[in-house]
């Protein structure tokens, strides 16, 4: 097995159970935490003398800047360094001392104060593990089960019903029972589902939890890597949903071992009944509708029938003479389900959270973000911050224009509002040029309007407006025009009309008629060397042309 990386999230997670007042023993089981490790990581806290409790109250803010202190490795990943080839220089000396016998522990002891060998005895059992298999003899000892106490635990699992045809669609769906077994009372909850993903895990417990009216103390499912197809429930990151709906109800986690299927005989028994009893041979019409029976089931059936385990009581009558009344009330704040996926930001600023795409400020491209969704908003994490949310979307994008640089979306920020509002900055002159072009097609014109305005970095607000003055009386209010006016520095000059052409026919004829020989002249810009704006060779130009 491969050395667990623990990052920021785990710690707190850890403080945040001790410091509520949960015992070591209880945290490890719950969170899967070898003792040994969870004593390490808590050592810094009994040692700057924080307590259960408080005080001081410490929040999940102030948890972030202690694990920054305490473990800097955490923050700066670059200070991280395997101690595996270290032990590895010392496996003779190692397969010597199993060979006598010599416990693991001893081995740790010996390679530290004869070798020098600064590593964790956790790394050396780890190393051990993973390279020695042959060597490392495993005892295997069965346990009794004791029993437990009313209100204290339920079992859960997964398994499989069947196929069933959705009357509504044609549609052919397998469908699996989730089932939760209180352990004291044998009282049990199923609930079909026909996704097994991260929403439907959840959504199943709150309907168990509201289904007993209560929540028991410690949670056994499935070995959170093995047992389910999908593997979006069981993926480290995402299950952070389940940790959230722990929290809210108050209750701890406490996977079962992988093929271990004795750590939950209650709900392993049941499956073959829930299939038999409540599922062959009948018909559903929908979904809900199942859920329905399958819960009346729960009840009148599984719950009333006379169980050996109990001495022949029943399930129902078990759990409401002992078990009700020891469950954890349920929370008044109803629990928000929802699911955690990672995505990479990518050029676009975009990071695919589900269907939809949501913008990341673009400091971040290239960078993993978890997504937190729920059926109204997404958030998003770098790192464990919140760098950014949005109203939920089923498709298409979701964006942010100040998640770009302002450089790169200058361009798309300027709608034809903001060139009528930024053209009244201006004056009459540049609004009425702006609207002149607006008659013409909005889009087909835009980029001309854009162009216009966006003379302003070179051009002071005057003479723009002198320009635009100067178009609209030569009739021709377009972005080739008014630049070439500015370039030739002609905004103050009378508007030239030949002899006998009158009005707007003469620029009917161009750009030229107007200017005379003055754009086939020298400007001074020419004529001392330096590079000159072409009037016509740019490609706002060559669009209005």
């Amino acid at each position: 097995m491969g050395r667990r990386t623990f990052e920021m999230v785990d710690l707190i997670e850890i403080y945040v159970h001790w410091f509520a007042g949960r015992s070591k023993s209880e945290i490890a089981a719950s969170l899967g935490v070898d003792r040994g490790t969870l004593r390490k990581y808590l050592a810094p806290a009994e040692a700057a003398g924080i307590t259960p409790g408080g005080p001081p109250m410490l929040v999940e803010t102030d948890w972030r800047r202690l694990v920054a202190e305490w473990f800097p490795q955490v923050v700066d990943t670059t200070l991280r360094a395997t101690t595996w080839p270290e032990i590895a220089e010392h496996r003779d000396y190692i397969v010597a001392q199993l060979g006598q016998g010599v416990t693991q522990a001893t081995i740790h002891q010996r390679l530290r104060d004869e070798h020098g060998l600064q590593v964790s005895y956790a790394s050396v059992k780890r190393w051990v593990a993973a390279n020695l298999p042959e060597e490392v003899v495993r005892s295997r000892v069965t346990v009794p089960r004791p029993e437990v106490p009313a209100g204290e635990e339920a079992q859960i699992d997964y398994g499989r019903l069947g196929m069933w045809t959705d009357p509504a669609t044609g549609t052919r769906h397998r469908v699996d029972a989730f089932v939760m077994v209180l352990a004291c009372s044998r009282h049990m909850f199923v609930f079909p589902v026909v996704k097994m993903d991260q929403t439907a895990w959840t959504a199943a417990h709150v309907a168990a939890f509201d289904f007993f009216g209560g929540v028991p103390r410690r949670l056994v499912p499935d070995n959170l890597r093995t047992g389910v197809d999908k593997a979006d429930l069981y993926d480290p990151k995402i299950n952070r949903s389940y940790s959230e709906l722990a929290v809210h109800y108050g209750t701890l986690i406490d996977p079962a071992r992988a093929v271990k299927p004795k750590d939950k005989p209650r709900v392993e028994r049941a499956m073959p009944y829930v299939r038999d009893s409540f599922w062959r041979g009948r018909e559903f019409l929908s979904l809900q509708a199942m859920r329905d029976e399958a819960a009346f089931w729960s009840i009148e059936v599984a719950g009333r029938r006379t169980h050996r385990g109990l001495d022949g009581a029943s399930p129902l009558s078990m759990f409401e003479t002992v078990e009700a009344e020891a469950l954890l009330p349920l929370p008044r704040k109803q629990f928000v389900l929802a699911s955690w996926s990672t995505g990479k930001v990518g050029p676009d600023c975009h990071v695919k959270v589900g269907t939809a795409l949501y913008s990341a400020p673009w400091r971040l491209i290239g960078q993993s973000l978890d997504a937190r969704s729920t059926a109204t908003m997404v958030q998003l994490f770098h790192r464990g911050e919140l760098v950014k949310t949005h109203v939920a979307a089923q498709r298409g994008k979701r964006t942010d224009p100040g998640d770009f640089p302002e450089e790169k979306i200058a361009f798309y920020m300027r709608t034809p509002a903001w060139c009528r509002k930024t053209a009244e900055e201006v004056g009459p002159a540049c609004v009425e040029v702006i609207a002149a072009l607006a008659e013409g097609g909005v889009m087909f014109k835009l980029r001309q309007a854009q162009g216009i305005l966006g003379m302003r970095d070179k051009h002071t607000p005057d003479r723009l407006e002198a320009a635009c003055r100067k178009a609209l009386d030569a009739g021709d209010p377009s972005y080739r025009t008014i630049k070439g006016i500015l370039a030739l520095g002609a905004e103050a000059d009378p508007v030239q009309r030949p002899a006998g052409d009158g009005g707007a026919a003469a620029f009917l004829h161009g750009p030229s008629l107007l200017f005379g020989d003055a754009l086939t002249m020298p400007t001074p810009h020419e004529q001392t060397g330096a590079p000159t704006a072409s009037v016509s060779g740019d490609p706002a130009g060559q669009a209005a042309g």
